[in-house]
């Protein structure tokens, strides 16, 4: 498995504050990694030290196989940094701003247009290309300095909020965009209080509060906090039907609630047919059963409420 993004014991200081202590994690190339935790939890850092914007105090990192400390030029050629906020070029066109960024990359003028009006295009704002970025709003400002990040198509993007100042669609077609590169073999480290939208494109994700409290695949992370449960839902969950699903072979707890049964059972695959047999045998009418799942939000609010791995 060859890693995009590695890091062990990464550790930022300010004065003597920690802002990020003893971060370690590894991401693998083609995925999307999405860094959550609370204001002040040290994404922003962790991210400016990995885009060589800001040196570790202590720690070593390597991205796209360079050392952050001491090749941070090459990095920056393949990476591309998306700030939670861009300065741009006020008095310069659209356009004229994602020309000056190629450019530093070094890109062939007939790729650098083509490229260009590609991303413009895609990000709806080709009809403004002309236009000075003074004149823009904010969420026209934030498409700009999205397109600036991947103008020279880099291998790993980091992006800091990214959907913050954009409407729905806009929005969508961010999310749409971050897949497409993460299909065509790209890197994506993406920092988000968005919730809904990480669960959406993350294969893995980290929660952060100056140390990191949890690293994983979504699914997995609410396996290690929760014990699988069954639901089955009843028309009516009667006495007799509550007694019968509770002696059914495998049943090692059942919580009601409602007509909703909650059941955690020994192997779920093996014992579910036979729980739904003592319920129906009993007189119930069993409308849908199902695993109990955790959203990202469950996830994140446990974790973060209950400070585990601090």
């Amino acid at each position: 498995m060859e890693l995009a993004i590695e890091a062990h014991d990464l550790t930022r200081a300010f004065g003597g504050r920690l802002a990020v202590a003893g971060l370690s994690l590894e991401i693998p190339r083609g995925r999307v990694f999405s860094l959550l935790g609370p204001n002040g939890a040290g994404k922003t850092t962790t991210v400016r030290m990995l885009a060589t914007l800001l040196a570790p105090t202590t720690g070593t990192a390597r991205v796209a196989g360079h050392d952050v400390r001491t090749e941070g030029v090459a990095i920056r050629t393949k990476v591309g940094f998306l700030p939670e906020q861009p300065g741009l070029y006020e008095s310069l066109s659209a356009r004229r701003n994602l020309e000056f960024a190629a450019d530093l990359q070094g890109m062939a003028r007939s790729h650098r247009d083509a490229r260009i009006q590609e991303l413009l295009r895609t990000l709806g704002i080709a009809d403004r290309a002309e236009d000075r970025v003074s004149t823009f709003s904010k969420g026209m400002r934030q498409k700009i300095a999205i397109a600036r990040a991947l103008v020279h198509e880099p291998e790993i993007l980091f992006l800091d909020e990214p959907t913050a100042s954009l409407d729905p669609e806009s929005a969508r077609v961010v999310r749409e965009y971050i897949l497409a590169s993460k299909r065509e073999g790209g890197t994506i480290f993406l920092n988000t209080h968005n919730l809904y939208e990480a669960e959406r494109v993350s294969d893995l994700v980290g929660v952060l509060r100056g140390r990191l409290l949890a690293l994983g695949p979504p699914a997995a992370l609410s396996r290690s906090l929760w014990k699988a449960r069954t639901l089955l839902r009843l028309r009516a969950a009667s006495a007799a039907v509550v007694t019968a699903v509770r002696g059914a072979p495998g049943v090692l707890a059942l919580e009601e609630d409602g007509a909703t049964l909650r059941l955690e059972l020994a192997d779920a695959e093996r014992d579910t047919p036979a729980v739904v047999a003592a319920a129906v045998h009993a007189g119930g009418e069993v409308l849908q059963v199902g695993e109990e799942g955790h959203s990202l939000e469950d996830v994140y609010l446990q974790l973060v409420g209950s400070g585990a791995g601090a």
